[in-house]
């Protein structure tokens, strides 16, 4: 097992994309380590040519993740806009891994991300030494990408502020980066894009300009179409996470797994799953991601103060971290909806009294 917590698509599928490459024998734009036909199978999931199996990354519509490829074969960037929990940065990464064989050329937007850490950066020591010159110039994943012909990813784009986003148009439109104080510009070497991820749910969102909107090929990711869909995902992506933190699965996660996306998403959704009664919406966004985090969390407990076994009570906790993110007002969404309808329900009577008992 890895000493690291988490690596990198590209080295945690390094088998099936090496797979894929040695059979690969459709057209690769420049700078691609796969053809575009190769980066769908892998992401879908499918078959090498020498029948090595492929799992898929990604659960949802197949033209999508064409359309995101198709996008980056282009000189367009492209957006991956979705609510949280679509697997925007999971798509984002892979594609990336694919693409390029590195996933790590990443600028994690915030409210405090300026232009040095888009553009570049100085060594101070260096410059105030030397002046200014190109061993004092500190380069940001986004210049990294351009002089090396690889794809930048910005994560949660919307939430770094208008005038830092609009530092990306000359960079999107003519694949340059001046560095006035060098009286020099950086051109991208082919292969270089640009794979941003937002939403426009969270509170802190900063509207793209449309002079950068129009910059970006849109790819709207949705929630799961339904239930089955949702709960195949997140057993999926259990698994994975389990085996990453060498957490024991137990037998039972596919049946609590059902169970917590049924209470979600009906929470989610202000209804019951019949239309029969309306509920109050939790000010969180209740994803599939949260599910996610409900599900390892409830392992990790049941792994170590439960004998291993993966019950309601184990899960009750994380679930209620999840839900009430307003302690006021969540908590009274909550228990109306535990007592409106989960109180009368069969099989979740567990849910019922161990939600009931923390609440």
């Amino acid at each position: 097992m890895s000493e690291m917590l988490r690596m990198p698509a590209e080295q945690a599928h390094a088998a099936e994309l090496a797979a894929l490459a040695a059979g690969d024998v459709g057209r690769r734009p420049a700078g691609w380590a796969l053809s575009p036909q190769a980066v769908v199978t892998y992401l879908m999931g499918g078959k090498a040519a020498d029948g090595a199996v492929i799992s898929p990354k990604y659960v949802g519509d197949k033209r999508l993740i064409e359309t995101a490829v198709a996008t980056l074969a282009t000189d367009r960037a492209l957006l991956l806009l979705g609510v949280p929990g679509t697997a925007k940065s999971w798509v984002s990464e892979h594609l990336a891994a694919a693409i390029t064989g590195d996933s790590t050329m990443v600028i994690q937007c915030t409210s405090g991300t300026d232009e040095n850490q888009v553009r570049y950066g100085w060594n101070y020591a260096q410059l105030l030494a030397h002046g200014p010159s190109r061993e004092a110039l500190v380069p940001t994943p986004l210049l990294r990408a351009m002089e090396r012909g690889k794809l930048c990813r910005f994560e949660e784009l919307t939430r770094m502020g208008s005038d830092v986003q609009d530092t990306l148009i000359t960079v999107l439109s003519e694949k340059m980066m001046p560095i006035p104080e060098l009286n020099d510009t950086v051109y991208a070497a082919r292969g270089f894009n640009v794979i941003a991820t937002a939403n426009n749910r969270d509170k802190g969102v900063n509207e793209l300009s449309s002079a950068l909107k129009r910059r970006f090929n849109v790819v709207v990711l949705p929630l799961p179409d339904n239930a089955q869909q949702e709960v195949a995902i997140i057993v999926k992506r259990v698994g994975e996470m389990a085996q990453s933190l060498d957490l024991p699965e137990p037998k039972n996660v596919a049946e609590e797994v059902a169970r917590v996306v049924a209470i979600f998403r009906e929470l989610r959704a202000g209804s019951t799953e019949d239309g029969k009664v309306a509920l109050k919406v939790p000010s969180g966004g209740l994803s599939t991601a949260e599910a996610i985090g409900v599900m390892v969390g409830g392992i990790s407990q049941a792994t170590f103060f439960n004998d291993g076994r993966l019950t309601p009570e184990t899960l009750a906790s994380n679930m209620i971290g999840a839900v009430v993110k307003d302690p006021v007002q969540d908590r009274a969404v909550l228990g109306e909806y535990l007592e409106t309808v989960l109180k009368k329900r069969r099989g979740f009577e567990g849910y019922y009294a161990s939600l009931t008992e923390m609440l």
